[in-house]
């Protein structure tokens, strides 16, 4: 990823050749923004936003590593490896209410199926949903 990639007006991350060899944008917060515009002023990379010890791209390797000894210091329990964080997008996404339709384009699944394997873990609003049935004046 290319520091031109990120387009802050519009809260967009332009991703090149993701999962299936895809081209997407997906989202990003407010904070993520500010973070990368402030790294972005102080470090100021020049081929890629975050750059290897020599300025080349990192490795998958190298970002599981990286992922691994965040995970390790934050003291979290090692459940999955960088992937688990596009798995945790796309199940608060749904926690939100987003339309899968949404989810399926920000995650660049070509099916909707694909896509569908998140919607078995979010149960959070289960609770809060109404029955048809309840509309009834019986």
């Amino acid at each position: 990823m290319q520091k031109e990639d990120i387009q802050f007006d519009r809260k967009l991350v332009f991703v090149r050749r993701a999962k299936g060899n895809k081209d997407r944008y997906s989202i990003l917060s407010d904070t993520v923004c500010s973070i990368l515009s402030d790294y972005i002023g102080e470090y100021d990379p020049k081929n890629y936003l975050f750059e290897g010890q020599y300025g080349q791209q990192y490795s998958a390797t190298s970002i599981r590593k990286i992922f691994n000894r965040v995970v390790r210091k934050a003291g979290l329990p090692k459940k999955g490896g960088p992937h688990i964080l596009r798995h945790s997008f796309a199940t608060h996404l749904l926690e939100q209410g987003v339309d899968i339709r949404y989810i399926q384009e920000l995650l660049g699944h070509k099916s909707s199926k694909t896509t569908e394997i998140y919607t078995h873990v979010s149960t959070k609003n289960i609770g809060n949903i109404k029955s048809p049935g309840d509309l009834l004046k019986i």
